[in-house]
């Protein structure tokens, strides 16, 4: 037998040593606790079975099971790193800085928030050099980093859940249901910056998720059957929001993109929002940067572009300084086509102003604006019949002030904006006329969560839970969680394992 394969005879065994040592830590727990669910079998089969002991069965049982995995997670975790400080590596480098390890390990303050309860993580700690340290450089621990602990706080398995339930549940509500699911008893200000790390760690990657999504369901459309062109349609609104400090209540913004295959059918939603912001430039600024990539990553036919809105300033601004500008980037030179709809039921509103000003009678009014309700939808030039039939009544007599007032905001309204009104055109090219999509992105962007009773927002803590819950609803959560935990800083780990291991050799 040569030297080498000596060597790596020598090599195998050691590692195989190693990694029965690694595996004995996940069994030694379970054999602990074997006793304890044998005796919870033998207590519930030795009585009669009822509804309640099938509860205290299951609920005894998770517990001793969750304990398991805690204990497993606790020592696997603790070995990973040389029991001794000084068999790890004295200098390691990050960022180009040179770090100085402790000669001991150190406990986390708090410990780990897991999945199944909190461990103790003893790890080694490196601090900068003297220099950096008068510069404000913080020691840091290699485990942490490639563990992936969030906020120093959280594995990234309970961390994910934290996040996707601080889309739904208060804070109150969230740390109540961790204690009972996770047997983990956070207070507010660790719940805090857990969520604020999830939410500042997915920010660089949702735009991208979201536009991976829409061209996803822009080739699905375009693989459908139908006469109709695929459409991408967008829509803006406005609601308002309660504000910590405020006297009123200000307005957040959201937005949404949607795609309609052939056959009219909505294939899917992406949901962008803001919290309250003069002008809502970043919302403005979002929307547009995902628009830009969809359409640049599109390889089929152009789809139609839709914009549904009211006829809000903010609206009617992006519209115009925005997408009737925006370029199209597979024909050079030439501005892209965008069709502007008003929002049919926002329309009809105003059609409902007429009627309570030209008819006292309820019934009357109530008869008038749904006749013209009709007209408006279903007659080519609607808006102009609805608008003939007001000056009609509206002619035939002197009016107050007040109520002429009223009478020429509504008209003035719809004649203006008639031309993004033709909804009998519209329906027969099978395009949706109601921003439904956009209300609806209100109230399941900032209604639900943000609206309950009493609730208060500071635009920090808001802006927190508004991008986690904009992950949820647009439906790319797993991949933006992945693309953060895949890009998060690691640095080179010394293992007991490799410690273990002659020198220049690694395991294979």
């Amino acid at each position: 037998m040569t030297q080498s394969s000596v060597l790596a005879l020598g090599v195998a065994t050691v590692f195989t040593q190693q990694m029965q040592a690694v595996l004995a830590l996940g069994r030694d727990p379970c054999h602990q606790l074997s006793e304890q669910i044998a005796q919870l079998i033998a207590r519930f089969a030795s009585t009669p079975v009822s509804p309640a002991s099938t509860l205290d069965f299951e609920t005894s049982l998770r517990q001793v099971l969750d304990e398991c995995g805690r204990q497993v997670l606790q020592r696997v975790f603790n070995h990973i790193e040389p029991e001794t400080p000084q068999d790890a590596p004295k200098h390691i480098e990050r960022d180009r800085q040179d770090y100085c390890r402790k000669n001991h390990k150190s406990p986390t303050r708090g410990g780990i928030a897991t999945l199944f309860g909190t461990i103790e993580l003893q790890r080694c700690l490196y601090e900068p050099l003297q220099q950096a340290r008068d510069d404000g450089q913080r020691s840091f621990a290699p485990l942490q980093l490639c563990l992936g602990i969030v906020a120093n706080n959280a594995t990234p398995a309970l961390a994910e859940r934290v996040g996707r339930l601080a889309t739904t549940h208060t804070q109150q509500e969230l740390l109540e249901l961790l204690q009972r699911e996770h047997h983990v008893h956070w207070s507010v200000p660790v719940l805090r910056q857990v969520s604020a790390a999830l939410s500042g760690g997915i920010a660089g990657y949702l735009r991208q998720a979201q536009q991976h999504a829409v061209l996803g369901w822009l080739a699905q459309a375009t693989q459908s059957r139908g006469r109709r062109r695929v459409v991408l349609a967008v829509g803006r609104d406005g609601i308002m929001l309660p504000i910590r400090a405020e006297e009123h209540y200000k307005e957040g913004g959201v937005a949404t993109v949607s795609v309609y295959d052939r056959r009219g059918r909505r294939l899917g939603t992406v949901y962008l929002g803001e919290m309250p912001q003069a002008k809502q430039l970043s919302l403005g600024a979002e929307l547009t940067a995902l628009l830009q990539g969809v359409l640049a990553g599109h390889q089929g036919p152009l789809p139609r572009l839709l914009y549904l809105t009211d006829a809000g300033s903010l609206q009617t601004s992006y519209y115009q300084e925005v997408l009737c500008q925006m370029e199209d980037q597979r024909r050079p030179v030439q501005r892209l086509v965008w069709l502007w709809i008003i929002d049919y039921y926002h329309a009809a509103g105003y059609v409902s102003r007429l009627a309570g000003v030209l008819f006292s009678d309820e019934k009357t009014q109530q008869a008038w604006a749904r006749r013209m309700r009709h007209l408006l939808r279903d007659q080519d030039r609607g808006v102009i019949r609805v608008l003939h039939s007001a000056a009609q009544y509206f002619g035939s007599r002197n009016w107050p002030k007040a109520q002429a007032k009223e009478y020429w905001e509504a008209y003035n309204y719809l004649l203006r904006h008639s031309k993004e009104m033709k909804y009998s055109e519209y329906r027969r090219a099978g395009l949706p006329i109601g921003s439904g999509v956009t209300e609806a992105g209100c109230k399941v962007v900032f209604t639900q969560r943000f609206k309950q009773s009493g609730m208060t927002w500071g635009i920090e803590g808001g802006e927190v839970i508004l991008r986690l819950r904009l992950a949820v609803l647009s439906g790319v959560w797993d991949e933006v969680y992945r693309e953060y935990l895949e890009h998060q800083p690691i640095v080179s780990l010394a293992t007991s394992l490799a410690f273990s291991l002659p020198a220049g050799q690694q395991a294979a």
